[in-house]
């Protein structure tokens, strides 16, 4: 990823050097560069603010600095058949920035910010910029900064770190707060047992199990309660999700693609930790790629239904279709489940839904996973499904078949 950021004091984006964004910086995973504004503003003081019309405090940010800026960014970064770069600008009267946005910002190949000052900067500069590229105002929340470079400090951080390879264990990405909509857990290590100035301190006792099962329901309960006694507001009907009875299912369309994109990275995520390689479709795939894959499947999805709102958030799908060319063979893929939501019997209750919609001339479920992913393999293994030899269709796979029961 490509980012540029302009502002009148790009010293206070030195942070951007340290600990993990800056040795993604190193490792060539972040292409980040720092323009000084005030190098845009041709008269001998460098002056880049002037008074407000119809009167009032503060100062505003001239516009023909910034235009000027903003061209040179352009084409510094442009290369043949790259895109232009996202314009983000900090500022109160923004969108939320949220973990969501986060997702949807490392997806984009080239982000440019644009860190306003004083009064902020003259809305005409929006205008111009919006001919030329997406432009998105971003709030971190509901107060008043001096300027944006705190909160692209803040931005920069939380997006690059969703870049593959920058956090080195890919798999603490998908339990953190605001992933899947829920807090985090609280964490614990040695010593067990802590003597706190006469206090002793122990770690609950379903930690030292070894009960993965018990461990994992004892820590999505505890992302609810800690969600419902710290942020209310977040507390999601997934909360309450225990089976496919409470969510809406239905055929996707064009507009789940998004959505769709979004939930397949977080579901692959641990898939490419393990195996170490990134290079698996579903976290390559761009949003065409994903729509196409529409027409070619019969895509369902499952939402957690909110009041009021529509559509609610997306927490599981599968597709399936009859193999090109072999009518007999009825192909099940995609299966995904919510990382927060996984081990409720989702991603089973979807497997045979997709396996009931085979028309009646399908002999023969197919399913591919990765070599390395044992546990995908069991759970497959368990619905009836047999492992065959060698490797699958697609490097470092394996293909699993099951013959469709008389009547089924």
């Amino acid at each position: 990823m490509r980012v540029d950021v302009v502002s009148i004091f790009p010293e206070y984006l030195a942070p951007l050097d340290l600990s993990l964004i800056g040795r993604a910086r190193r490792d060539g995973l972040l292409d980040l560069a720092v323009h000084d504004l005030r190098d845009f503003a041709h008269d001998r003081h460098r002056t880049v603010d002037d008074t407000p019309f119809g009167g009032g405090a503060g100062m505003v940010m001239k516009p023909e600095p910034w235009a000027a800026a903003l061209a040179h960014v352009v084409a510094a970064g442009s290369r043949p058949g790259a895109p232009v770069p996202h314009l983000v600008v900090p500022g109160p009267g923004g969108v939320p920035f949220t973990q969501a946005l986060a997702h949807e910002l490392a997806d984009q190949e080239w982000l440019a910010f644009a860190c306003g000052r004083y009064e902020g900067i003259d809305e005409r500069v929006y205008e111009h910029a919006a001919e030329r590229m997406p432009v998105t105002v971003v709030s971190l929340g509901d107060y008043v900064l001096n300027g944006g470079e705190v909160a692209v400090l803040a931005i920069v951080e939380a997006v690059a770190r969703l870049l593959p390879g920058v956090v080195g264990n890919a798999a603490s990405l998908l339990e953190e707060s605001h992933e899947g909509g829920l807090l985090e857990y609280p964490v614990y290590t040695r010593p067990a047992v802590w003597d706190d100035d006469g206090t002793t301190r122990e770690v609950p006792p379903v930690l030292l199990s070894g009960h993965h099962a018990e461990i994992g329901a004892w820590r999505h309960a505890q992302r609810v309660e800690r969600t419902a006694a710290r942020r209310p507001d977040l507390v999601p009907a997934a909360a309450t999700v225990t089976g496919l009875d409470d969510l809406e299912v239905r055929v996707a369309t064009p507009a789940d693609a998004a959505d769709l994109l979004v939930l397949q990275r977080a579901c692959w995520m641990q898939e490419g930790r393990i195996s170490g390689s990134w290079h698996i479709p579903p976290l390559e795939e761009d949003l065409d790629q994903v729509l196409a894959g529409l027409g070619a499947w019969t895509t369902w999805v499952a939402r957690v239904p909110v009041d009021g709102r529509a559509p609610g958030r997306l927490v599981a799908s599968v597709r399936g279709r009859q193999r090109p060319g072999e009518a007999s063979v009825w192909e099940t893929g995609r299966l995904m489940v919510a990382p927060d939501l996984q081990g409720r019997g989702l991603g089973r209750a979807l497997l045979a839904l997709a396996e009931a919609a085979a028309p009646a001339a399908v002999a023969t479920y197919w399913i591919n996973t990765g070599r390395v992913s044992e546990g995908n393999i069991r759970r497959y293994r368990r619905s009836g499904y047999r492992l065959l030899p060698g490797e699958g269709t697609f490097p470092g796979t394996v293909d699993l078949v099951k013959a469709r029961r008389t009547g089924g």
